[in-house]
């Protein structure tokens, strides 16, 4: 006798928590804006433009970048930014 084919979902199981969304503060001046690379092909080519922008405005910006870009940024690397800045900005390429 053989078993019956299974056949499984390859989504998520869990969905994500949902949050309202923080509204973007008046401006940036006194601010530390994160500019977190998540390592996809010239995303840090973006955010060098970024930063150079950012710069000349005297805005402070401090670089991060996650390990992969296959999953989620680790816990502690979301904590050191959340530690050390006011708000963030991801680059996304493709």
């Amino acid at each position: 006798m053989t078993e019956p084919d299974t056949l499984l979902d390859p989504t998520a199981e869990i969905a994500p928590g949902l949050r309202p969304r923080t509204p973007p503060p008046a401006d940036l001046a006194g601010k530390t804006v994160a500019l977190l690379d998540i390592s996809k092909s010239q995303g840090d080519i973006f955010l060098d433009q970024l930063e150079t922008r950012l710069a000349a405005d005297g805005i402070a910006a401090k670089r991060y970048i996650k390990p992969t870009n296959v999953s989620a940024a680790p816990e502690t690397l979301i904590a050191e930014i959340a530690k050390d800045c006011d708000l963030v900005l991801e680059a996304l390429s493709d």
